[in-house]
């Protein structure tokens, strides 16, 4: 009767623990893949619907010694306008450079057109392109602005986001051909600005004022980046999404949305800093030259319903005689974070990027590589060099893997040791329960008398799967964070290792038409989605097990039984690398420990186990006795 109360247990809290991971994970994500979808969708569409206040946001007139501000809404008539429709109602300078497409609008001489074509929005290469950079009137507008403010009291007319610029020459920007824009504010002061661009995501903006004036002139140089409406988030606590900076002394700031819509606006007077805005894997940031001193701002405002975010710095006052001439230097990054171009730190080896060519203060954290980087960072660099030697992250997966096998073999070795030490004493321990039938107490003291003179650790068993747990977070760091394993395929059905694998066993992985999510909804649908590698890994689970002793509690012995199967329900929502990880490994382990066995004279019964476990079992004497009676 206990062993039936506890088998009943055990699959309850089996099925308790499925239920829970089902509804706090796998759904709540599908559930956001669906919206981002029918979002994306309505982006492709034309709207003439009037838009919520704030739908056209811009540039308040400065205030005097101060960065510029979203404006506080838009007139009730504006509307939504598609993107191409937006881009095309303003004279533009066309980007072409290798990783950008694009346009900067004559019209505030804003960078409000960007795209990246080397990233697609899903697997398909004929998939639209990331959109990074937006212009007013779109549905999302996000861009970066450049320019001077005055100094307090002072009356100069200035070029603001209602300015059209003239462009000297008519050719595109490019990496080998800067643009030239220029105005004149008719009151002695004429401004130049010159934009390059490099080959990757880097944009260099150089601002030049002549006072031909009757008076001198003290200006501010300001930067900023805003974006409008709160954008969809992963909603992972290992990933920080929204306003980031490295600044100065006071370190690495992060600020989710929520976090900054509570606080309104934070300011730090900084030297050797950045700061931007970050997607999981996309990002923007301005880089100010790394001796200035700056005012930088985090805010967030509520324009109409919607929420305006900027960062920005101010400059120090600048000071311009009559008949003399100032300039300031401004950097944009907006692209991919790649971490060969955005760098990464890490003693002995390392990619440099921007990082050092520009020698900036830890922009490698614009990737959050989270507390344990220096696990994290080193998994990454391992893929990344036997990808760049194989040009499969899959392949890169299995080999980092049996990498981290050999750094671990002698902790494993000792621990597959005692436990095959453990099996060899499995006849005494069976010996000491018919002894002591009825005393657990006399049993287990024992028990542990074997123990000490065998040289046994008891929970020697538990050191592989401890050994893991590290690996396995920093694999999945790795995968969830890094742009790099983003649509990187393996073979076969396995296009994306950072998505989850996406055959299930119920529709005969793709051979018939059916679709659980659709049919069940995704609560219960999502039980459903079981595919090809998540059932590999509960195989080579469930056959690892099979090496070990069986606990002695029944307990234990069920809770075990049952966990191959609990994880393979919970590993299928994980990203597919992951879970070809776990496999490889497994079945590495059960080659190591067989070995092991064997060197130290134990039976490996992994066959005989596996046969056990199908085969009829006995029934006990009483109950046999009972029915020959009958």
């Amino acid at each position: 009767m206990t062993d039936n109360r506890n088998t009943i247990l055990a699959v309850i809290l089996s099925g308790l623990v499925l239920i829970a991971w089902q509804y706090f994970y796998n759904v709540p994500q599908m559930e956001k893949q669906r919206v981002e979808q029918q979002k994306q969708a309505e982006l492709q569409k034309p709207s003439a619907a009037p838009a919520t206040p704030g739908a056209t946001p811009g540039s308040t007139t400065p205030q005097p010694g101060t960065t510029p501000s979203a404006a506080p809404g838009a007139p009730a008539s504006t509307v939504v306008v598609p993107r191409d429709t937006a881009i095309a109602a303003t004279q533009r300078i066309k980007i072409e450079s290798p990783k950008i497409s694009g346009s900067i609008s004559l019209k505030g001489a804003r960078l409000d057109d960007v795209a990246l074509t080397q990233y697609r929005e899903t697997v398909d290469p004929k998939s639209p392109a990331i959109v990074l950079f937006s212009p007013s009137q779109t549905a999302s507008p996000y861009y970066a602005e450049f320019g001077w403010v005055p100094a307090a009291g002072s009356q100069l007319r200035l070029p603001d986001q209602n300015t059209v610029w003239t462009q000297e020459g008519s050719n595109p920007l490019t990496p080998t051909s800067p643009v030239v824009l220029k105005y004149d504010n008719n009151e002695g002061l004429t401004f130049k600005r010159t934009i390059s661009i490099d080959e990757r995501y880097l944009f260099t903006v150089k601002d030049e004022v002549n006072n031909v004036g009757t008076v001198p002139a003290t200006l501010y140089p300001f930067a900023l980046i805003s974006r409008h409406g709160t954008p969809e988030v992963s909603g992972y606590y290992i990933l920080h999404e929204g306003l980031i900076g490295y600044l100065g002394e006071q370190g690495l700031q992060e600020y989710p949305y929520k976090k900054i819509d509570d606080a309104k606006q934070v300011e730090f007077n900084v030297t050797n800093a950045w700061l931007g805005i970050t997607d999981k894997y996309w990002a923007s940031a301005l880089l100010p030259d790394t001796t200035a001193k700056l005012k930088a701002r985090f805010s967030s405002n509520l324009v109409g319903k919607n929420r305006t975010y900027q960062t920005d710095y101010l400059g120090e006052a600048q000071t311009i005689p009559i008949g003399g001439s100032t300039s300031t230097n401004a950097r944009l990054f907006a692209g991919a974070k790649e971490a060969g171009v955005v760098g990464i730190n890490f003693p002995l080896v390392g990619l440099g990027g921007y990082n050092k060519q520009l020698g900036l203060n830890h922009f490698d954290l614009l990737i959050d590589w989270g507390w344990f980087y220096f696990i994290t960072k080193p998994m990454f660099l391992a893929l990344d060099y036997f990808f760049h030697m194989f040009g499969n992250f899959g392949i890169a997966i299995l080999l980092v893997t049996v990498l981290v096998k050999l750094i671990f073999f002698p902790l494993a070795n000792k621990s597959y040791a005692s436990m095959a030490k453990m099996k060899s004493v499995q006849p005494q321990l069976q010996a000491l329960k018919e002894r002591f039938p009825d005393d657990k107490v006399k049993q287990q003291q024992e028990m542990m008398e074997i123990y000490k003179k065998e040289k046994i650790n008891p929970i020697a068993g538990c050191l592989p799967v401890a050994l893991q747990i590290p690996v396995f977070f920093s694999l999945y760091k790795v995968l969830f964070v890094t742009i790099e394993m983003r649509h990187a395929p393996f073979y076969g059905w396995i296009k994306d290792l950072s998505a989850p694998d996406p055959t299930t066993i119920f529709n005969l992985f793709g051979l018939i038409p059916f679709d659980p999510i659709a049919v069940f909804g995704p609560h219960i649908g999502a039980y459903l989605m079981l595919g090809v590698w998540p059932i590999i890994m509960g195989i080579t689970m469930w056959i690892q097990m099979k090496l070990n002793p069986a606990p002695p509690d029944p307990t234990q012995k069920m809770i075990f039984d049952w966990m191959p199967l609990i994880f393979t329900f919970m590993l299928a929502s994980f990203p597919a690398g992951l879970v070809i990880y776990w496999a490889w490994n497994n079945l590495l382990s059960v080659i190591q420990q067989s070995y092991i066995m064997r060197k130290n004279g134990v039976k490996v019964e992994l066959f005989d186990n596996l046969k056990s476990t199908f085969a009829k079992k006995p029934q006990p004497a009483a109950e046999a006795k009972a029915e020959s009676k009958t």
